[in-house]
């Protein structure tokens, strides 16, 4: 066996699962701060391109949220179902890439969201609603950091990765409890 054969590659470990863990953190966590300074110190632009067929941008932003809410409930139950933890239901095959799946579609809704509520509006805090809404935004980014960086990670303890799912899907369902749920109770359910 040659020398080059015993050096590790991409998804092989590297380090200890507990430096693995701490590195994901730390990045994460330095990914939740930079994007809390930014929207703190950028100027709010307080404009947003609106989608033909809604009402308005934060109608846009209710209804994105809310699909990828409803995205990542669904990766809840998936994982669950997954880990063998609801008792007399199985894991087909098609259940792992439909959770990878609609945990990327989770994502890819939360862009746009994202993108207005640091460009157009910035880090507030004029209201405790706002606040906690705006530290959920940059937690949940840090959050899914953490997790993406964990899943390239073997050998890490069986809870790593059901904590960072779950503290994404915690930020997700608190931007949209903090955000969509008021939207729409103070509005209706409209486009």
């Amino acid at each position: 066996m040659s020398a080059e054969n015993t050096l590790p590659g991409p998804g092989t470990r590297s380090a200890t699962p507990a430096l693995a863990i701490v590195v994901a953190v730390l990045i994460g966590a330095a990914v939740a701060v930079a994007l809390g300074v930014y929207g703190k110190a950028h100027d709010p632009r307080f404009f947003s391109i609106n989608v033909a067929g809604f009402s308005s941008p934060t109608a846009v932003k209710s209804w994105l949220a809310t699909l990828a809410a409803a995205l990542a409930v669904f990766q809840f139950g998936s994982a669950l179902a997954m880990y063998g933890k609801i008792p007399g239901i199985g894991s087909p095959r098609w259940l792992g890439p439909a959770h990878v799946w609609s945990g990327r579609l989770a994502v890819v809704a939360t862009v746009p969201v994202a993108v207005h509520c640091l460009y157009a509006l910035g880090f507030q805090d004029y209201e405790p609603r706002v606040l906690w809404h705006s530290l959920l935004g940059c937690f949940f980014y840090g959050a899914f950091v953490t997790k993406m960086l964990l899943l390239t990670r073997k050998g890490l303890p069986g809870w790593a990765l059901p904590l960072a799912g779950g503290l994404v899907l915690t930020g997700l369902i608190g931007i949209w409890l903090t955000s969509a749920l008021w939207f729409f109770q103070n509005n209706g359910i409209i486009l």
